[in-house]
């Protein structure tokens, strides 16, 4: 791997970081430590920061040549999970109930890495933009912090971002052109009926039984009312309601998540969902209330973007170590929302199953050092053949 020397010298020093980052995890919005300790770093690097888009986010900027133009923006995540980390490291979380499981940590960590060498050396022409975003999880940080005016106070060609892939080999990077995650919605449904005795059930309406019905609905929503080359998901992933063995309650909520390419499947998804609950609704007398929400927009990258992603990405790993065209998956990442405004990419790293099974989310998952130099080196060779001397 073509790892930059002067980046490569940083390994240790950016292991630091990470594992700093690592112990100090904080959620949506509440990056306080994280962000002032990532707007310390940038600082003594002797680059200027400005704060306070979506609350916690940084925006800071380098500036080489006359005019500094074009310009263009690179994208690392801040916030962590609220999972109980279960590692036993000497950096594990300090903050009880929460953990930086997704690989956050290293994310800061590289795009610091590659900071610290572009703002040493003049290898560039250009003006790059580094965002560190809050609140990637649930919350759509990204999409505060374009409604806010990011791309108003820093104007960009094209806008960058990189996450790790674990499950993938040790320093391979991953991408494909167009649709790469899914949309993400949410929904609640409260369901009221009446209840009563768990014996007389003659004398209740009850939401347990529509409940049940509703969620083997929902699932021909998917098998039947979508086109079986369009993808869709249709998950119930909470259920709530009763208190004892013999009581039939009054009411019952269910939670869950869809998740979609296509705006046309989109509308049509939330459509049957709708005529579903009416229909459960009018057969069993109870009153069905769906809340739907439209949270994150399907994750696109563009051409151009991506093959000039592609092209930093071969650079650093080397011929073959790089995947081209990917299944999409239906995850999503509200890195959608600065891709909706302007042309750009979405790039993995290979991890390498560092802990356990290699899995996010998790309170086992430890991002893996190792790839620190690799992430920081993609970044620096993108703004180099992207914005070159």
């Amino acid at each position: 791997m073509a790892v930059h020397d002067k980046i490569g010298a940083m390994t240790e020093e950016m292991t630091k970081w990470r594992r700093e980052l690592h112990a100090c995890p904080e959620t949506a919005f509440a990056e306080k430590e994280t962000s002032d300790y990532v707007a310390e770093k940038l600082l003594s690097f002797g680059l200027d920061i400005y704060r306070g888009l979506a609350g916690t986010g940084i925006v800071s900027t380098i500036q080489r040549g006359k005019g500094s133009s074009p310009a263009i923006g690179l994208r690392s995540d801040m916030d962590a999970l609220d999972i109980t980390e279960a590692t036993g490291l000497s950096y594990a979380s300090r903050n009880e109930g929460k953990m930086h499981a997704c690989g956050h940590d290293g994310h800061m960590g590289m795009l610091l890495g590659a900071a610290k060498y572009l703002a040493g050396n003049d290898t560039f022409r250009g003006t790059v933009h580094f965002i560190f975003q809050p609140a990637e999880e649930n919350e759509g940080g990204g999409g505060r912090m374009v409604r806010e005016g990011l791309f108003e106070r820093f104007p960009v060609r094209s806008v960058f971002a990189l996450h790790n892939f674990p499950v993938m080999p040790e320093g391979t990077f991953a991408i494909c052109k167009g649709p790469m995650m899914a949309a993400y919605d949410v929904f609640a449904i409260e369901i009221t009926g009446k209840g009563g005795h768990a014996a007389t059930p003659q004398n209740v309406k009850d939401p347990i039984l529509a409940s049940a019905y509703l969620v083997n609905l929902f699932q021909s929503v998917v098998s039947r009312d979508i086109n079986p080359m369009q993808a869709a998901v249709v998950s119930v992933t909470e259920i709530r309601g009763g208190t004892s063995y013999n009581i039939i309650p009054d009411t019952v909520r269910l939670r869950g998540t869809t998740r979609h390419f296509l705006p046309a499947v989109q509308d049509r998804v939330e459509a049957r969902m709708r005529e579903i609950c009416a229909g459960v609704s009018a057969s069993f007398g109870v009153a069905v209330d769906l809340v739907y929400e439209r949270r994150y927009p399907p994750l696109v990258n563009t051409d151009q973007e991506t093959e000039e992603a592609v092209r930093a990405a071969t650079m650093v790993a080397g011929e073959g170590r790089v995947l081209t065209d990917i299944t999409p998956v239906m995850t999503s990442e509200d890195f959608a929302f600065l891709l909706k405004e302007k042309p750009g990419a979405y790039m993995g790293i290979g991890g390498g199953n560092p802990r356990e099974s290699g899995r996010l989310h998790q309170a086992l998952y430890d991002f893996n050092d190792r790839i620190l130099p690799v992430g920081a080196s993609y970044w620096a060779t993108l703004v180099e053949t992207l914005l070159p001397k």
